[in-house]
């Protein structure tokens, strides 16, 4: 079997100094077990970079250590080129949002209201509430399309529509840069596109620069400008999906035999499964 192409140092490309967000060499384990084995990744500015690999590899344990919610036994991540341990809460939170799996809301919490916490990391405390705000939640539950449900109750919101609260929620808190947990999870094919083409939009309209984890291969290679594969606790390859999305790489990382083609139409590349190996 031929290895796919990687570098030889288990980092991702890009450079620290410029990069919005960024892990260098970090080692992070739940007990004594490493999941993330000296793991760096410098995110591009402005772009959907994707994780990818299989069950287990550390991909959501990398997204909560970029996001400050696991400390890293060694290594530092890096938010705007400063250590995040080095910053406040607030600080944070006003610079970068995380969207985790299957977030739950309060019974009978109403869209607007979700959606309203996300100012709440730009509210001093002499002011809790404002027309900017006001106006803030307006724009991102209309851009999001859940303008008209604004007095619904959130769980009783269908799986789609759940979603395109949540990552309202997340962009009424105006950071930068947004992580985007598994954000498909337990969504059918219809609804996860609907929330994947939601962010392909964010990107083109707002430049945000957004870290995503998913698991389907082939919408990750269709809705992403860069993939990043993981495997085992490790950094196997990154860059455009065309280049990492490999037959190759697919069975050593995967475990599949697949064959890989350019789409007719758009020439993304697309995955058809052979069998395991």
């Amino acid at each position: 079997m031929t290895a796919p192409t990687r570098t030889d140092a288990p980092n991702a490309p890009g450079t620290t100094a410029r990069a919005p967000l960024a892990v260098e060499h970090v080692e992070v384990g739940y007990g004594s077990a490493p999941v993330l084995r000296d793991v760096s990744l410098a995110v591009e500015p402005g772009l959907v970079t994707t994780v990818i690999g299989p069950n287990g590899c550390g991909k959501s344990t990398l997204l909560r250590t970029m996001a400050g919610l696991l400390r890293p036994a060694r290594g530092r991540v890096l938010l705007d080129g400063e250590p995040l341990g080095d910053l406040r809460l607030r600080e944070v939170a006003r610079r970068m949002t995380m969207l985790p799996q299957q977030p739950i809301a309060p019974e009978g919490l109403t869209v607007a209201d979700l959606v309203a916490r996300g100012r709440q990391p730009h509210q001093p405390w002499y002011r809790q509430w404002s027309r900017d705000d006001e106006e803030i939640v307006a724009t991102e539950m209309a851009a999001t399309g859940v303008l008209s449900l604004a007095g619904r109750a959130v769980d009783q919101l269908s799986g789609g529509q759940r979603q395109r609260a949540w990552i309202a929620m997340a962009l009424a808190q105006r950071t930068p840069v947004v992580l985007l947990d598994e954000p498909t999870t337990h969504l059918d094919l219809a609804h996860a596109v609907e929330v994947l083409e939601l962010v392909a939009q964010l990107r083109r309209e707002s430049a945000r620069t957004i870290v995503m984890v998913l698991h389907d291969i082939g919408l990750a290679a269709r809705y992403s400008d860069r993939l990043v594969v993981v495997r085992d606790g490790a950094f196997v390859t990154a860059g455009a999906p065309a280049e990492v999305l490999t037959s190759e790489m697919l069975e050593e990382v995967f475990g599949l035999r697949a064959r890989v083609f350019p789409d007719p139409v758009d020439g993304l590349p697309t995955v058809t499964p052979i069998t395991r190996s």
